[in-house]
């Protein structure tokens, strides 16, 4: 479990959307760990939760293998590798960025193109078997498109949702297996009451004792409590709440959101790094556990009620148009942010062909494919 994660998270680069179909091919296609249906599904739950909806996947497969040691060893594998880069960067080595370089990080990009082409392909061939899913991936693609923030994202799903109500009710029951979870109802409760107690209780905590580290905390659990739309849209948020506070300097938040691009794994370990800015690896594992805690919570307290969920009939037919609007959702990103920043030129387009030849007939392990195009671009990048 835990090398199966620090794996991806040594690998995963291209942002939230190439996360979910390195998970994809890893979890569903190479391991069997949950069939193409319950991924979707669980996909569809997490866009609807705040937090980084990757690790949040990532999360629920850890919690289903292996319980909360589970679900702890994806976090860890998933997340160590980024986060220790950061801090690394933060203590003023500078050497991250020079060494992996222009062309490296363009070859990355360019694999990442190739790896969420993969999913959508295959996400498409199972959840789209027919011109009304089909029709509604679309549908679900050109709303993204046209609103492409996180209103976008919760109104295309909300689309798939109502449109598999109203026109997808003659379909088979979902096949397949659903997530094994050993969550139950009262445990389910208990994390979200957690959740809310932490919401409201921390600010008054750090109010009352006045201490620095907790007053800290508590802005990055709330980020990641409220935040929706992934890790770029933290950003700004954490910009408001350290940069006029004085507790990172502008120009040192702007180094390290420009290294956060150049790391594997999720965004969100950018907390990481501003926190060894304010105070060293211990306040930096401080905020890192701060903004990830939630979203752990939030998958705790909201799987057990899914699963039972998608067994009815009318949730069964929502499910259906919802599966099909996340493979729009893909479809999009696709376009914009995975091809928009990952295709500058002829080179790129070229390295993306050639890892999509690997992934797709020759069936390369992702971090193999990853590791050739990021040589492909250095070499690209010398002429």
């Amino acid at each position: 479990m835990l090398g199966a994660f620090l794996r991806l998270g040594l690998t995963s680069f291209g942002g939230p959307v190439a996360h979910l179909g390195y998970f994809r091919e890893e979890f569903v296609s190479r391991r069997r760990w949950l069939d193409e249906a319950a991924y979707a599904d669980l996909v569809a739950l997490c866009q609807f939760l705040p937090g980084p909806a990757s690790s949040q996947v990532g999360l629920a497969i850890g919690l289903s293998r292996a319980g909360f040691a589970g679900a702890l060893a994806a976090w860890i594998g998933f997340t160590l590798p980024s986060a220790a880069l950061l801090v690394l960067f933060s203590w003023g080595t500078g050497l991250l960025g020079p060494a992996l370089g222009a062309g490296p990080l363009a070859g990355l990009r360019a694999a990442a193109v190739a790896v969420v082409a993969l999913a959508v392909l295959g996400m498409m061939r199972s959840l789209t078997p027919d011109r009304a899913r089909a029709s509604l991936a679309v549908a679900a693609a050109l709303v993204a498109l046209a609103l492409p923030d996180t209103s976008g994202q919760l109104a295309a799903i909300a689309l798939g949702g109502l449109a598999g109500l109203a026109f997808l009710r003659d379909g088979a029951a979902p096949g397949g297996s659903t997530l094994p979870l050993t969550v139950g109802r009262r445990t389910a409760l208990a994390a979200l009451g957690l959740f809310v107690l932490l919401l409201a209780g921390l600010p008054l905590a750090a109010q009352w004792s006045g201490s620095p580290a907790l007053g800290v905390a508590a802005g990055f659990y709330r980020t990641g409590a409220l935040v929706f739309g992934g890790g770029h849209v933290v950003l700004p948020l954490l910009q408001a709440q350290l940069v006029p506070q004085g507790l990172v300097p502008g120009d040192a938040f702007l180094a390290g959101y420009g290294a956060a691009q150049a790391v594997p794994g999720p965004l969100f370990t950018f907390a990481a790094y501003l926190g060894a800015v304010i105070g060293g690896v211990p306040m930096a594992a401080l905020c890192l556990v701060a903004i990830f805690l939630p979203s752990f919570l939030l998958v705790v307290g909201t799987l057990p009620f899914w699963g039972r969920l998608r067994a009815r009939p009318g949730a069964q037919a929502a499910l259906r148009g919802v599966n099909a609007a996340v493979v729009g959702l893909l479809l999009a990103a696709l376009y914009d942010p995975v091809w928009t920043t990952g295709i500058a030129g002829r080179g790129d387009y070229a390295i993306a062909l050639a890892a999509f030849l690997l992934l797709f007939l020759w069936k390369a392990p992702p971090w193999l494919v990853v590791l050739a195009s990021a040589g492909a671009g250095a070499l690209a990048g010398l002429r």
